[in-house]
């Protein structure tokens, strides 16, 4: 059986701009099916290649085949949009749909529109006063319908949370047509890809598999670097000493075999000690970092205000690695803004410990001095930070955060975007905070600087809460996950984002709008009244919530009395006495019981 015909072809091609050579003498193909994922540090040549491939550029030498049939989709970061055109004009083309059953009736088409959540936004939406994340959805979406053979995704997953990037991935698995796409997602490369290419140094070296895969190959081919150089070496040792000694008398040679896999990482020690961890931030932060207590919270909206937070409590532990996910606009962001004081809850309290020294990372890049260099913008902080049990220099974090030497002496105002984000988290960690909040951390960041970022954070001493789209740096830097679910409350999920999903898919609690509403999916038919009016049942909620507390109080108290009862089995008078107490918190518990039934049942209506 013959193997299949490319789709694109690119041929020991040359490109450079200016001095500095992009790609030298790249030879590869694209096949028909086949799903790539393209990673490398950020300015190393992923979009010049994605050029490349696309026709968009042309190399300075060498050349670029296509198929003359080829139906080619692309998605740059531009996210440009044509003038005084509405949501439907650019997803649903009359070229395409010439009547609205024609797409109403395909299922592929709605699932684009609910995954990308374009229903929320409205099909007669005009573009222009659209977000970048909303227009980049909206031109994500015109390239998912269409039939194509090969489709060209630069960060697809930006401006998507974490249900978003799961429905991507399952689409883009099922399509027929092939796949060449740039992201930092590493999940998702994981999830969707069948090869890997990586470029660095004007070369492109390819992996069979997604990121697991990547990173073994790489990690091996780093090591037999390492083996060729040191058998050098031991050759060069052995020529001296044969001339000192003499030839050697006959030995047999030892056998050398490779497992790759466990070879790696058989003296790999864990990525933290989380006890050791948890104890140091107890003594740098106390038993308190931020206790939210019934905390009501309201958003303005044109609709009038939407409620974002209802009777929250939460309690943040020193220690505590936090990921917080949740649907857009279920007030992830709103969160992190009230722990640090720039909102006020509209009622309840939060409380912040006496020794929290937090770090906010917004999703903004803000307050860096534009005309400074980038070590100085780093030493104005400080010279030398100490994170967890080591000490090191403003001039060595920059460096492991992808500011090589000469770089470092480079205008603030001359980074990119994704330079400027490393650089405001630079200044974070120099600060030597003992409490981290990062709002989209991963945004603009390269993998080698997301590997970095994670091996600082292993040996943070300190509270760390992350809202990411990015699972994968969630999974890696978290010990636990909560969710808002866009129903003004808080859910801790032992099962993480895979929890997360799995329950918004079993129909979790959705966003609700201004006057209460819920979203619902295209087509989708709407629900009937409720039972009970939207006053009585907020008030229903807040007693369930308040009862559910008492419960668990109770619990509490109950196990700590059997624990006492067993420790003092032989005293039976201490035990008479307790054994009351233990059978009257247990009927005070079946009463409580027994009123939260009655109040989550009309809560739920």
């Amino acid at each position: 059986m013959s193997a299949p015909l490319n789709l694109v072809n690119l041929e020991r091609v040359h490109k450079a701009h200016g001095t500095t050579v992009i790609l030298d003498d790249v030879s590869l193909g694209v096949a028909a099916g086949e799903r790539i994922g393209v990673v490398g540090r950020n300015g190393g040549g992923k979009s010049t290649l994605l050029s490349m491939l696309t026709g968009t550029d042309e190399p300075d030498s060498g050349r670029v085949t296509r198929r003359g049939d080829l139906a080619m989709g692309v998605l740059d970061q531009s996210g440009t949009l044509p003038a005084g055109t509405t949501v439907r004009d650019v997803v649903l083309p009359p070229s395409m749909f010439a009547a609205e059953h024609e797409w109403a009736g395909d299922a592929a088409v709605r699932s684009v529109l609910t995954g990308l959540e374009l229903d929320r936004l409205g099909l007669d939406a005009p573009v222009a006063p659209m977000s970048g994340g909303e227009r980049r959805r909206v031109a994500l979406a015109a390239q998912l319908i269409r039939p194509l053979d090969l489709l060209v995704l630069d960060e697809p997953t930006n401006h998507l949370d974490v249900e978003g990037v799961a429905w991507l991935a399952e689409y883009v698995k099922a399509r027929a047509g092939g796949l060449v796409v740039v992201t930092h997602d590493r999940w998702f490369l994981d999830e969707v890809c069948t090869t890997t290419w990586e470029v660095a140094d004007g070369n492109v070296h390819a992996y069979d598999g997604g990121y697991s895969a990547y990173t073994l190959a790489r990690a091996e081919r780093a090591r037999i670097s390492a083996v060729t150089e040191e058998r050098r070496m031991n050759l060069v040792r052995k020529e001296l000493a044969w001339l000192r000694r003499g030839p050697p008398a006959r030995t047999s040679k030892p056998k050398f075999r490779i497992e790759a896999a466990q070879a790696l990482i058989a003296d790999e020690p864990p990525a933290r000690d989380s006890m050791a961890l948890a104890g140091f931030a107890a003594r740098r932060l106390g038993k308190t970092v931020y206790d939210v207590e019934d905390v009501d919270y309201a958003v303005p909206t044109d609709d009038g205000p939407r409620t974002l937070f209802s009777d929250l409590t939460w309690h943040v532990g020193p220690g505590d690695r936090i990921g917080i996910v949740g649907v857009n606009g279920a007030g992830k962001t709103s969160l992190l803004k009230l722990l640090v004081g720039e909102n006020e809850p509209d009622s309840g309290s939060v409380v912040v410990g006496q020794t929290v020294a937090p770090a906010y990372l917004s999703q903004h890049v803000t307050e860096l001095p534009p005309r400074a260099r980038v070590l100085e913008a780093v030493q104005d902080v400080a010279r030398v930070a100490r994170i967890g049990n080591q000490d090191i220099s403003a001039s060595s974090l920059a460096e492991r955060f992808g500011f090589a030497a000469n770089r470092q002496w480079t205008p603030v105002g001359d980074l990119s975007g994704g330079e400027r984000r490393r650089l405001q988290l630079l200044r974070l960690l120099m600060a030597e905070p003992n409490v981290l909040l990062l709002d989209e951390p991963t945004n603009d960041l390269d993998i080698d600087t997301l590997t970095a970022l994670e091996d600082l954070l292993d040996s943070f001493p300190g509270t760390v809460l992350v809202v990411s789209h990015d699972r994968y740096f969630v999974d890696r830097v978290c010990d636990k996950v909560v969710a808002l679910l866009g129903d003004g409350t808080l859910a801790e999920l032992p099962g993480g984002v895979e929890e997360y999903l799995a329950r918004r898919a079993a129909g979790g609690a959705p966003l609700t709008t201004a006057a209460g509403a819920e979203t619902r999916a295209v087509g989708s038919p709407s629900t009937g009244a409720p039972a009970v009016s939207a006053a009585d049942a907020r008030a229903a909620k807040k007693d369930a919530a308040r009862l559910e507390r008492r419960m668990l109080k109770l619990d509490a108290d109950e196990k700590k009395l059997h624990e006492q009862l067993a420790a003092v089995a032989a005293d039976y008078a201490k035990a008479a006495e307790l054994d009351a107490q233990l059978k009257a918190v247990h009927a005070e518990k079946e009463q409580v019981e027994e009123e939260w039934l009655v109040a989550s049942e009309l809560a739920e209506g």
